[in-house]
């Protein structure tokens, strides 16, 4: 009898635990998702007024985001894939991309 009960006990607060860490969880996100968006923000030195946006999850090890814009001193649209580090917070951007060759501006 006693070896029926350990499953049961064990799934009971596995249960409840699940819940307690979904509910920190989505503050959680929210808050990697705005840490991203800052840094990667900052990190695009090259484009006016830059808007990211943000995987709201990631990877494992890597929080990901696209920021787009226009570039500084030209005319057009164009984006950079920003990669942040979840362990050091700290953030790398790749250099642009014309934004229409990504589908992500309307040909003209």
């Amino acid at each position: 009898m006693n070896r029926n009960i350990i499953p049961l006990l064990t799934t009971a607060a596995l249960i409840s635990l699940a819940g307690a860490a979904h509910a920190s969880s989505d503050d959680a996100w929210k808050q990697l998702a705005a840490d991203v968006e800052a840094k990667c923000k900052k990190a695009a030195v090259a484009i006016d007024k830059p808007a990211a946006s943000v995987d709201p999850f990631g990877t494992s090890h890597f929080g990901l985001a696209l920021v787009t814009g226009k570039p500084k001193g030209a005319n057009g649209l164009v984006a950079q894939i920003c990669v942040y580090d979840k362990q050091t917070k700290t953030v790398e951007i790749g250099s642009e991309l014309d934004a229409k060759k990504l589908g992500l501006a309307p040909a003209r």
